[in-house]
């Protein structure tokens, strides 16, 4: 091998400039603001029903809780639509600065809120309200987090360079479990409930500072800088990808469905029907769930690394048919009472999440041409939510209610999510890099004649 096919093999393998301080950061921020949302997702069943939505009936408040759970889904379309028209027209970076101080600001007053038996229905109220900004924020934040890291990355190997900000959801699930677990640990139930609970909550503004610290010394990605260089945003991006691009939006928002509700199930149902049904401990779900998540920290980008190297649609439609076959195993695993066997239930599960999870990025963004990408994925990314993650947790309440604490017709909905997803697969296209290698070596050209 002569010097010069050594020298190119490592400029390949080398990566784009940039592209590793993107990375960081599209995971630094996402993690942040996923731990502002993950408390409020463990929080919701293991606290909230207690001292914000009191009720004779445990059942009916737990239901109330989890309704305050999905109005946060219900938000994210608000933020797709406000942050995804202003991402395609005046770039990535300062939309991304603002949804995390909205997150963060909302997830430190949840924190100082007084609860029910200090302000009576205001403390509801005003969750609610608290976390239909939190939802917003997330709603404008996914699809920004995502360009940063896959738009300064190789356009070959979108399936890696976008995990960045799929790592998020699980760092930041770790961060918040590990805290909420510690304080379970450390306090009675009584100090846990009056008091503990908020210090995971006030904590984020830290997490919020240090993310902004990140995000500021960021600059605009090559791609935004080359569509904008030659005046090729949208108008009204929102309208456009409405009227030409539906199936792009039909595809990829269906993509979302059966890891939104598989999430839901192992990050947020779990801690109910474990220490409900089977007896078992907070701590005991805590932990399972961290275990779980670390996991996740390298099964994402490893997922999306692969579908770099085998065909992206095929590595996801497994994973959704696997999750299909393996959600009746995982009851039958669990119905023994054993922790041991709850843990590897919960990191299978949370594994054939990273499978789909992994890729999901690349294959959303993908589906729209690049001038279109930002209110394209955040708008499938967030009208998903509304029908897969924030109705997920009130409908395994309510089948298990139905079924008398049984699993089975929670079983037959994963199986129906499994599905949808995979009719998302098919209507999907394959990964098209040469949209963006055009558009980079356009605007090379242009600065080389400058």
């Amino acid at each position: 091998m002569t010097s010069t096919n050594k020298a190119a093999k490592a400029a390949a393998r080398k990566p784009p400039p940039g592209a590793l301080k993107a990375y960081v950061a599209s995971l630094t921020g996402t993690s942040l603001e996923y731990y502002d949302f993950a408390i409020y997702s463990v929080a919701s069943a293991l606290v909230f029903p207690k001292i914000f939505f009191p009720s004779d009936d445990e059942f009916v408040g737990l239901l109330l809780s989890f309704s305050a759970f999905a109005v946060g889904y219900l938000a994210r379309p608000i933020g797709g639509i406000v942050f995804g028209r202003l991402g395609d027209k005046v770039g990535r970076k300062y939309v991304l600065v603002f949804t995390l101080v909205l997150i963060g600001v909302a997830t430190v007053l949840i924190g100082a809120l007084p609860d029910y038996s200090a302000i009576g229905i205001w403390a509801p109220i005003i969750l609610v309200l608290l976390r239909l900004a939190q939802g917003i924020g997330v709603g404008g934040e996914w699809g920004g987090a995502v360009l940063l890291s896959s738009e300064f990355g190789d356009p070959n190997k979108r399936g890696f360079w976008s995990s960045a900000a799929q790592i998020g959801p699980p760092a930041g699930n770790l961060m918040a479990n590990g805290v909420l677990a510690i304080l379970a640990a450390s306090l009675s139930t009584e100090a846990f409930l009056s008091w503990g609970w908020r210090v995971a909550f006030l904590a984020s503004a830290l997490l919020v500072v240090f993310g902004l610290i990140i995000r500021l010394k960021l600059e605009e990605t090559p791609v935004f800088k080359a569509i904008a260089a030659h005046g090729d945003q949208p108008k009204a991006p929102i309208k456009e990808v409405f009227t030409t691009q539906p199936r792009a939006l039909v595809s990829a928002a269906l993509s979302r469905v059966c890891p939104d509700v598989l999430y839901a199930l192992f990050t947020v149902f779990v801690a109910v029907y474990a220490t409900k049904e089977l007896g078992m401990t907070t701590g005991n779900v805590l932990a399972a769930i961290l275990i779980g998540s670390s996991f996740q920290l390298f099964l994402i980008p490893l997922a999306g690394a692969l579908t770099d190297r085998f065909n992206r649609r095929w590595v996801y439609g497994i994973a959704a048919a696997a999750t299909a076959v393996y959600i009746p195993l995982f009851f039958l695993m669990i119905a023994g009472k054993s922790v041991v066997m709850l843990i590897i239930g919960v990191v299978i599960g949370l594994a054939l999440h990273a499978f789909m999870y992994g890729p999901q990025a690349a294959f959303i963004t993908e589906q729209f041409p690049a001038r279109l990408r930002y209110a394209g994925s955040s708008l499938a990314y967030t009208l998903a939510g509304v029908i897969g993650g924030a109705v997920a947790p009130l409908i395994f309440t309510a089948l298990y209610g139905a079924a008398s604490g049984g699993w089975y017709l929670i079983a037959g909905y994963i199986l129906l999510t499994a599905i949808i997803t995979i009719v998302g697969m098919r209507l999907g296209r394959d990964p098209q890099p040469e949209e963006d290698l055009r558009l980079l070596h356009r605007d090379d050209s242009r600065e080389s004649r400058a």
